[in-house]
């Protein structure tokens, strides 16, 4: 929207409630509900959002940008969506009369403005804090369907006081999945989960993906993954431009539509995208082009449903081998390595994934996304499917028939090749 109309629209809406001073957002024509729109592409602490910083990001493949109010012009001015970040976005604020005063006058301010995307709530909350949280969800949702409440959750490796569920790692965090669905009925599941240690890749990556793959599944909800971009402890490592790769394209192999780096820049924090001067780091550069196969990868997919994820090679915790009659196959196939805590894996992930809607469990894959899993070294993977194949292009959004029913992919470091049934 052009600035002059903006200009229009909210002096309309100024003259709007004066007129009808009792009028608040709940009374406007009802919007249509969030969904998604362009994948996401995000950060975890940035720098504050000037136009420069809006530029930087723009020209970075990031389409969503961490905003106060006063903000959200700017990033509208660099065609970027917007989260919101305000003290009103909390659940105390209902149970005080004169802050939800404040937060219906916020919401009847914000909610038209081209830019909004997302309300922030808030990070890593315990499950004690569901309650409360679902009654502000839920008081958004009726105030301001259009927009996204954004609740972050902890990583399967969270401790039982930290997610406030008993068991082993796994029950507790399955339960941790299930009442966060039930109770607060989120829009979109957003996790974290960082690997990359001074000692070497910790365990647990893939079954924590795993697991939010079929909660947001099981909700019909899309996911969001927090990837590790930096260090901020003496036992974690800088991840390298080939390890990122790694994250995103095994992200999109297990059907996320969002994906979020922890961190832009951030004091106390090394590596990162952009040093907190502003000067972009080696990384900026990679995600340029990341950034942009994520969101056109994952636009491919959004229309589909992920109908299974298997790996060849390595098996850690959380993942399972490629079915003897699946459609798409290894050709040849990739021979079984031992796999231990800490080592990197290596092998071969297929995401497979077909037409959404009824029959979801008997739906044939159409698609599958092949991702080398050694970001260390290139691949050359052979893939075997039913019929004729075609290849998809991320940098032109193009698809190219194969010379028949099998190809030979050659992967990047941690790349992927995304590969459909030929129409």
């Amino acid at each position: 929207m052009a600035m002059n109309s903006l200009r229009f629209t909210g002096a309309l809406v100024g003259v709007l409630l004066a007129v009808y001073p009792s009028c608040h957002a709940a009374d406007a024509p009802p919007a249509a509900p969030w969904k998604v729109g362009s994948p996401i592409v995000t950060y975890w602490c940035g720098p504050p959002m000037t136009d420069a910083t809006a530029a930087q990001m723009a020209e970075g493949g990031f389409n969503l940008v961490w905003c106060g109010e006063e903000e959200l012009n700017v990033a509208q001015r660099h065609g970027l969506r917007a989260q919101l970040t305000d003290g009103l976005l909390s659940p105390a604020t209902l149970e005080n009369p004169a802050q939800r005063e404040k937060l219906d006058a916020l919401i009847a301010r914000v909610r038209l403005h081209p830019a909004l995307y997302d309300y922030f709530i808030t990070d890593e909350p315990t499950a004690t804090n569901f309650p409360a949280l679902g009654k502000l969800v839920a008081y958004l949702r009726e105030r301001d369907p259009a927009h996204l409440a954004y609740i972050n959750l902890f990583p399967t490796y969270a401790s039982n006081d930290q997610l406030g569920n008993k068991g082993d790692p796994v029950t507790a965090y399955h339960e941790h999945l299930q009442q966060y669905v039930d109770i607060v009925k989120p829009g979109l599941i957003s996790y974290d989960h960082y690997q990359f240690s001074v000692a070497g890749d910790n365990e647990g990556y893939f079954l924590n993906v795993g697991m939010i793959r079929r909660a947001a599944q099981d909700a019909g909800l899309p996911f969001l993954n927090i990837v590790q971009a930096a260090t901020w402890s003496p036992s974690m490592r800088v991840p390298t431009g080939d390890e990122v790769r790694y994250l995103i394209y095994t992200t999109l192999a297990y059907g996320a539509q969002g994906i979020s780096y922890y961190v832009y820049c951030c004091p106390g924090h090394t590596g990162a995208i952009s040093q907190t001067n502003g000067t972009p780091t080696p990384l900026y550069y990679t995600l340029k082009t990341l950034n942009r196969e994520f969101v056109a990868i994952a636009q491919q997919l959004q229309p589909l449903r992920s109908l299974g994820v298997y790996h060849a090679g390595m098996f850690p915790q959380g993942t399972e081998p490629v079915p003897a009659d699946a459609r798409f196959q290894l050709d040849p196939s990739v021979p079984t390595m031992s796999y231990t805590n800490l080592q990197p894996v290596k092998g071969v992930l297929l995401g497979y994934f077909g037409a959404a809607g009824k029959g979801k469990k008997t739906a044939t894959p159409s698609h599958v996304m092949v991702v080398n899993l050694d970001y260390q070294a290139e691949v050359v993977v052979g893939i075997r499917g039913p019929s004729r194949l075609e290849l998809f292009d991320p940098a032109t959004g193009r698809w190219s028939p194969t010379s028949g029913s099998r190809a030979d992919l050659h992967l990047a470091r941690g790349g992927g090749q995304l590969m459909r049934v030929r129409r």
